[in-house]
């Protein structure tokens, strides 16, 4: 089985400025070839920190992937630090210069400058790999066994590159077993009280393994599995995933990278239902994660954030007795504000939010993080109250994630 370890430069991600996305993007890939990832790090734009850094993973890992620090500033470092960690020279290479940055400078009819010249800087005799999207050509370092790939930065660039050039040369290295993933997606069900339900499928457990993963609103079960192919990984986990969907069923919502919002695009799409929303204290949440999904627009009709009471009235026409009788968070206020979206743009859901997500305006009758969630259709009026816990962004992340499961279970049992 071939080792590998990924490392990220870049103080921007130490800062927490930018996600580290790579990680999540190689892993997935190398795991499918069965290339066991042991260590993600992270690593500053530091020469003698990268140096140690990489000296590291040459002494535990067989594969090193380093994305990042390959451009033409003082603080693009990775060569340098590669090339020290090694031993091995860093050589000005013309050929490399004219071959792969240069050009990139033709296309858009500029001269590069002398600093992009130390992007044609060779590792010892490494191989340069293309990079069409950029001025950073990556490399392959062949050392004692070892193999590096420097990759750059930018996702747009890295990913293509590992795909076109790098992948190809992982898989003729042998890889190993192949290790396979499914993850089963639930709503409306806490980590612990899934975990206690499951405990005697978990103890125990080594191959395949299970591991939940919580997220905002929602949790996971991943089920891993390691086998001489993937289809022989597929059939370890079959049984595992059958033994769980008996005990959790009711709660599973999808699988794999399935979101909330995907499963009720899908559920209104076979129906060729539309949906609308009627947005208070998420203010627009619920329709961002909608409109997140690619082709949202053949089921999404519109929405309205209605965050002020003049507008609950004169857009929802919610009745100003009940705003004035029960308040504005309220479950009455809830399904008059979706049967007034529903109405007012012909579609056949209306999904409303209202609550106090906080920090201030809570009161004993209601606190912050109280939720109202409606949902209209032609079988009548659905209200649901919840009261959620967390700060003011994870008060409305949970309460668009909740107006999402109450519709997809409208939708499901229409």
């Amino acid at each position: 089985m071939i080792t590998a370890e990924i490392i990220a430069v870049g103080t921007e991600i130490l800062l927490g400025q930018i996600d580290n996305t790579h990680a999540r993007h190689l892993s997935l890939d190398l795991a499918a070839m069965g290339v066991a990832v042991y260590f993600h790090t992270a690593v500053g734009d530091n020469r003698e920190r990268l140096m140690n850094t990489v000296t590291l993973a040459l002494k535990r890992s067989q594969v090193i992937i380093v994305t990042g620090g390959l451009g033409p500033t003082d603080d693009d470092l990775t060569r340098s630090a590669v090339a020290d960690a090694c031993g091995l020279p860093l050589v000005f290479s013309q050929e490399a210069f004219d071959a792969y940055v240069a050009p990139y400078f033709t296309r858009l009819g500029r001269v590069p400058t002398d600093s992009n010249r130390q992007q044609a800087m060779r590792i010892g005799s490494a191989v340069f790999i293309p990079n069409a999207r950029g001025t950073a050509p990556g490399q392959h370092v062949e050392w004692k066994g070892r193999h590096i790939f420097l990759l750059p930065g930018p996702p747009l660039e890295m990913q293509p590159m590992y795909r076109e050039s790098v992948r190809s040369v992982l898989l003729s290295l042998g890889g190993g077993d192949a290790i396979v993933s499914r993850m089963i997606r639930l709503y409306g069900i806490g980590e612990s009280e899934a975990h206690q339900r499951v405990e005697d499928i978990l103890r125990g457990q080594s191959n395949p393994t299970i591991a939940p993963l919580a997220s905002e609103g929602e949790m996971a079960l991943r089920i891993t599995a390691r086998a001489a192919s993937e289809q022989a990984a597929r059939e370890m986990i079959a049984p595992v995933e059958s033994a769980l969907l008996e005990r959790l069923g009711q709660y599973v919502y999808g699988f794999d990278d399935d979101s909330l919002a995907q499963t009720v695009l899908k559920a209104l799409r076979a129906r060729r239902a539309r949906v609308t929303c009627a947005e208070s204290c998420t203010g627009g949440l619920l329709t961002s994660l909608l409109v997140d999904i690619p082709g949202s627009s053949d089921c999404l009709h519109g929405s309205v954030v209605a965050y002020d009471d003049d507008v609950k009235e004169r857009l929802l026409c919610v009745p100003p007795e009940i705003l004035a009788t029960h308040g504005a968070v309220s479950g009455e206020a809830a399904g008059e504000m979706a049967i007034g979206v529903r109405r007012l743009m012909a579609a056949d859901y209306g999904v409303s939010v209202t609550g106090i997500a906080g920090p201030s305006g809570g009161t004993p009758d209601k606190p912050v993080g109280l939720v109202y969630l409606a949902v209209a259709s032609e079988r009548g009026v659905v209200v649901k109250k919840r009261v959620f816990s967390g700060d003011r962004t994870q008060i409305r992340i949970r309460s668009a994630k909740a107006a999402l499961h109450l519709l997809l279970q409208q939708v499901k049992h229409s």
